[in-house]
């Protein structure tokens, strides 16, 4: 049964660190900053935690487990709120490319007003 789990273990690690260097690639490649938002989050962070998972299975019975599970949580919690504030960000400062925000539900005249 141990070696089984190593060999899940090994290939949560390995496929964690595949769609982090996926995410780092992308990061590099895309052009504009709401592109590399995507990289920057969705693969990056299933790749942490994949990582993360595969530290837990191969440290079982460990007393830091309980500190790669509040890491894995911390970030999924987190990412989403970071590349929103990026995305709106990068689309108040008008870093994207032309045509990508063709609706400008964003824009400061169209906000409700406060109160």
């Amino acid at each position: 049964m141990s070696t089984v789990l190593d060999v899940v273990a090994a290939t949560a690690i390995l496929l964690g660190a595949l769609l982090a260097m996926t995410a780092a690639i992308g990061i590099v490649r895309f052009g504009d900053t709401l592109s590399r938002m995507h990289p920057a989050t969705k693969p990056q962070v299933i790749g942490l935690v994949l990582v993360l998972a595969g530290c837990v299975i191969r440290l079982r019975g460990n007393v830091d487990i309980w500190m790669l599970v509040l890491v894995g949580l911390f970030t999924l919690v987190t990412a989403p709120v970071i590349a929103h504030t990026v995305g709106r960000v990068a689309y108040r400062e008008q870093r994207g490319r032309d045509g990508l925000g063709v609706v400008g539900d964003l824009d400061r005249e169209h906000e409700p007003p406060l109160g």
